[in-house]
């Protein structure tokens, strides 16, 4: 019987899966777009960064929401919910680039942004039921942790591939293929999740309120520390590359199909570390994790701020040769652009180590502090836009203040910040 129910949930493991992928797919999609909207809309660093803003803020405004929405229609309609909106944000972004409409592409990935916060709510518990919990339910979340980092790889690659060299008529439309999967996808999940007969992941059920909740987990500094920690780690995450691909293309002068494939390094090296910190994670805590990467990370950020652009490296990047095949070979960038790269083994693994150290020792708090969590979110947006503006006035090299001080900022927090200081708050 439990071979059955195994085989039953095949396709919908295999759903949840792609959707785990999607969420990347779709939420990178708008920092590597920065460089088509600067050109079309002839628009500052900034400007171009909004759309990953608009993404990002979707988050604060549907992370609590969001949390309501699974206690009353569950998981599977919240779901359905979920890639419907998907869809619909998508089908705005492809409507801007038929209309030239700046503001219509920042709805739709305003909109986008809804989707992609109820998503992450839903994917994680789904695999975790689906796998029957346990060490298989573990598994299958690993696994659709990696198809995430893959669909991150992919994306500003194919972005990248599709525009080609940056001219005066580069749009929009020049990526509607990518849109086209996207839609794609997403109605193929909605049509099998429809169909598809699914088991609700446990919810533990509590007389008190959710504003209650709330408010008892902002007692505790560790949490408070840990929730703005991730706000700006997403904010690493997601600006290192993100304003890498923009600086490449608009100061160093290099094509996009190869700055696309220089930045999709960063979340192949996101991949590998994921890979590594699962395998070490039952031997290595949290804090040690957290602390060396960090510290790592600030180091390779202030070497890529004071080295000069003008020392160049090789890297192995896809290109095209004179007759417009694609192929491997060496590109030469910037020594800057190589350790931000880099970057992406210490951000692997960050996720995860944050969470840990942050909800430790909550008990009936911890399903109210993951619902800030997810608002905070939001950093992924605001962080990258905050450069965006510096770019405009001290240039690209200087703008990894940002990301160098929120690292900074983590180190602080896995050394000193992490240790709960309120354990005489019941959380029973």
């Amino acid at each position: 019987m439990t071979q059955q129910n195994k085989q039953n949930y095949l396709l919908p493991i295999i759903i949840m899966v792609f959707l785990f992928g999607m969420i990347s797919f779709v939420t990178n999609l708008a920092a590597p777009m920065g460089k088509i909207l600067t050109t079309q809309f002839d628009v500052s660093p900034a400007m171009g960064l909004l759309g990953n803003l608009a993404n990002f803020i979707a988050y604060a405004v549907m992370g609590i929401p969001g949390g309501i929405m699974l206690t009353r229609l569950g998981y599977k309609k919240t779901a359905l919910i979920a890639i419907a909106i998907g869809i619909i944000g998508v089908f705005i972004q492809y409507l801007s680039g038929g209309q030239e409409s700046f503001v219509i592409y920042l709805i739709g990935a305003f909109v986008a942004g809804f989707s992609m916060c109820l998503l992450n709510m839903v994917v994680n518990p789904m695999l975790n039921t689906l796998g029957g919990g346990g060490n298989k339910g573990n598994q299958l979340i690993q696994i659709g942790g990696s198809f995430n980092s893959v669909m991150g790889t992919l994306t500003p690659m194919l972005v990248g591939v599709l525009v080609g060299e940056i001219t005066k008529s580069t749009s929009i439309t020049d990526v509607y293929p990518v849109l086209y999967i996207a839609m794609g996808v997403f109605a193929f999940a909605f049509i099998v999740l429809s169909f598809s007969k699914l088991p609700e992941p446990h919810a533990e059920k509590t007389k008190e309120p959710l504003s209650t909740l709330m408010l008892g987990a902002l007692k505790f500094r560790h949490f408070v520390l840990g929730a703005f920690a991730i706000f700006v780690y997403v904010g690493i995450e997601v600006g290192t590359p993100g304003v890498l691909d923009l600086w490449l293309v608009k100061e160093i002068g290099i094509a996009p199909t190869i700055s696309g494939f220089v930045c999709g390094t960063y979340w192949f090296l996101m991949l590998i570390g994921r890979l590594v910190g699962a395998s070490i994670g039952n031997k290595v805590s949290s804090k040690i994790m957290l602390t060396v990467t960090s510290a790592v990370g600030a180091i390779l950020v202030a070497l890529a701020m004071i080295l000069p652009v003008s020392t160049m490296v090789n890297v192995p990047v896809l290109q095209t040769d004179a007759v417009g095949a694609l192929g491997f070979g060496l590109a030469e960038v910037p020594i800057n652009a190589l350790l931000l790269l880099l970057v992406g083994l210490c951000t692997s693994i960050m996720w995860g180590g944050i969470f840990n150290l942050a909800v430790e020792g909550l008990g009936k708090y911890l399903s109210a502090a993951s619902g800030i969590f997810m608002v905070l979110v939001c950093g992924g947006g605001i962080l990258p836009w905050i450069q965006g503006l510096i770019v405009s006035a001290a240039g690209y090299q200087f703008s990894y203040i940002v990301i160098l001080i929120s690292l900074i900022y983590l180190l602080y927090y896995a050394l000193i910040g992490c240790k709960n200081v309120n354990k005489d708050i019941p959380v029973e």
